[in-house]
């Protein structure tokens, strides 16, 4: 790899970032599209419906990007990470209907969380591991926002990977071994699963979806079992800390169900960049150091 001073390196992760956050966009939109035509098609073959002609949503890859309301085709300059919506000012070249600010949010969001990335673990296989958990995490993330759904096409990989680079010495963020990684992604999917049917024991109703179970088993599988209860704590405190701002802003009732996922991402994120000195300042704090 060229020597390159790593404030360099910095600077090209974040325009990198940049970039695969425009690509995020459309995972975050169209995989819950994709996922319910399937779903509906599936639902049509079991109850032997008569078949329906639905056209399939757009492909993840494949199909170029369009505007969402008059459907037509963008160009290459409206693509552009960002300044195409600063130039766009927000509206679509051919209708003018508003564009979403997610489209700059989630582009924004890729491009600082990998120049931290880079920052924080420096340049190496490494890195890019923790690059790939990265945008998982906020495709992840994303989606659960919306539609609150946590797909296994995005949650499998993310707990595949992470237990097949245990493998592979030198391509992990964070050192944890084949058999750590496996004892925390069992922990993290049955301890959340326990919790969801104590609690739909004790009160009828589903406190949380499988997709939770399956994402904090994915992150045990990169970080270890001693991640998992900080993971579950820090979630809980980000999701209690954002739920009551927006229940104190009246956007949302009490019994609105709202999506835990982009909780549990961000607090693995957390934890996988500043884990061990979380931990460490926690002991130093408490005098068990």
């Amino acid at each position: 790899m060229p020597d390159l001073p790593l404030s360099l390196w910095i600077t090209f992760a974040a325009i990198f970032g940049l970039l695969v956050g425009s690509f995020l966009n459309v995972v975050i939109l169209r995989t819950p599209l994709r996922m319910q035509w399937e779903w509906r098609r599936q639902a049509r073959d079991v109850l032997a419906l008569p078949e329906v002609d639905e056209p399939k949503p757009p492909g993840i890859a494949l199909e170029p990007s369009h505007c969402p309301h008059c459907k037509h085709r963008l160009a290459a300059r409206d693509n552009l990470p960002l300044v195409g919506w600063l130039l766009l000012r927000g509206r679509c070249r051919y209708c003018g209907e508003r564009i979403s600010a997610q489209y700059p949010l989630v582009e924004c969001l890729a491009g600082a969380a990998s120049a931290i990335v880079v920052w924080r673990f420096g340049v190496g296989a490494g890195t890019l591991a923790a690059l790939l958990c990265t945008y998982l995490l906020i495709a992840l993330s994303g989606i659960d926002a919306r539609t609150q759904l946590l797909p296994d096409e995005l949650n499998y990989p993310l707990l595949w990977i992470g237990l097949g680079l245990t493998l592979i010495p030198g391509w992990q963020p964070l050192p944890v071994s084949p058999s750590s990684a496996i004892l925390a992604a069992l922990i993290g999917y049955l301890s959340l699963w326990s919790i969801y049917w104590l609690f739909k024991l004790l009160t009828g109703k589903e406190g949380m979806g499988h997709g939770d179970f399956k994402l904090l088993a994915a992150l045990g599988a990169w970080m270890g079992p001693s991640a998992l209860l900080p993971i579950v704590l820090l979630s809980s405190l980000i999701g209690a800390i954002v739920g009551g701002t927006l229940m104190a802003l009246r956007r949302h009732d009490r019994d609105v169900p709202m999506p835990f996922g982009p909780y549990i991402a961000a607090a693995g994120w957390v934890w996988l960049l500043v884990g061990d000195r979380l931990l460490d300042g926690y002991m130093r704090f408490t005098g068990l150091s």
